[in-house]
């Protein structure tokens, strides 16, 4: 069993900053795909940012310039350093990692943009 634990959401003004963290349990090891979703209210879960296997990563346009996606393979854990933050990037973020051919998921971490 994989176990996904995220932190770090909260609620924060336009133009500020937050870190999400998503540490992983159980029975994983080594270097894994991993990644963060978001959702918004009557929205679909949309792609936020990527890792690969080969450390190639990937941004949605919408975060590129504000979002910064690290991972600390010793910690099994991945981060995502938000900046810049608007009221759009209101959501549930999800982290995931893909391990022994299963996606595996994050509760979710609730993000709240406001003034």
């Amino acid at each position: 069993q994989v176990q996904l634990v995220e932190s770090g959401g909260g609620l924060v003004q336009p133009g500020g900053s937050l870190r999400l963290s998503c540490a992983a349990s159980g029975s994983i090891s080594g270097i894994y795909p991993v990644g963060w979703y978001r959702q918004a209210p009557g929205k679909q879960r949309e792609l936020v940012a990527s890792i690969t296997s080969s450390a190639r990563i990937t941004y949605a346009n919408f975060v590129k310039g504000r979002f910064t996606i690290s991972r600390d393979i010793a910690k099994n854990t991945v981060y995502l350093q938000m900046n810049s933050l608007k009221p759009e990037d209101t959501a549930v973020y999800y982290c995931y990692v893909d391990f022994r051919e299963m996606r595996h998921w994050g509760q979710g971490t609730q993000v709240t943009v406001s003034s």
